[in-house]
């Protein structure tokens, strides 16, 4: 018999919720309050899309572990998708979509060999240095030009002020007065 193709399943529901994860964490110990925001998710969904088949998005397990298992956020915004074989995926609203994965074939339809994974590689080992020693060139010329105008701009100063100065006068004594103390009692 002939396999085949699995096809992606199709989206029959898409729904966003608001999640309040905030009574049921304050109920738990500090150590178990993170698995609690995942167990609270899994039984809202379950309850709001009618399935008990439940699976947690990558970001939005991220962000529920986000600031470590003692602080799971209070409210959690998701979007949650039900297939045509009852599964329901959760993931964070604005979350990238995973994309099925798609096998790349070439036009031609036949297999690289090694020696051509070696070529292209090789060809792209070129591309990186030339592309390092115009980036190299390119810095040299700024740094000179850099230079150029630094020497120029010196030029213009001394110009404007002159280097002699006038000698420095030599530094006053500065004389403390003492303070006459009282007479002394007799």
């Amino acid at each position: 018999m002939a396999k085949k193709k699995e096809e992606a399943p199709k989206i029959v529901l898409e729904r966003n919720y608001n999640i309040p994860l905030r009574i049921a964490t304050l109920k738990s110990p500090f150590h178990k309050k993170a698995k609690k925001a995942i167990s609270t998710v899994k039984i809202f969904i379950a309850k709001h899309m009618k399935t008990t088949d439940v699976k947690i998005g990558q970001y939005l397990n991220l962000k529920i572990w986000e600031h470590g298992m003692r602080n799971p956020p209070n409210m959690v915004k998701i979007t949650a998708t039900k297939d045509d074989k009852g599964v329901v995926f959760v993931e964070l609203v604005g979350a990238p979509k995973p994309q099925p994965k798609v096998e790349e074939t070439k036009k031609s339809g036949k297999k690289e060999s090694k020696s051509e994974r070696k070529i292209e590689a090789e060809f792209k080992e070129i591309k990186e240095e030339k592309l390092e020693k115009q980036v190299k060139a390119a810095k040299e010329e700024k740094a000179e030009e850099a230079k150029d105008i630094e020497k120029e701009e010196i030029k213009e100063m001394q110009k404007e002020h002159p280097q002699q100065q006038p000698p420095k006068a030599p530094p006053e004594t500065k004389f403390q007065q003492q303070h006459q103390t009282a007479p002394k009692s007799l």
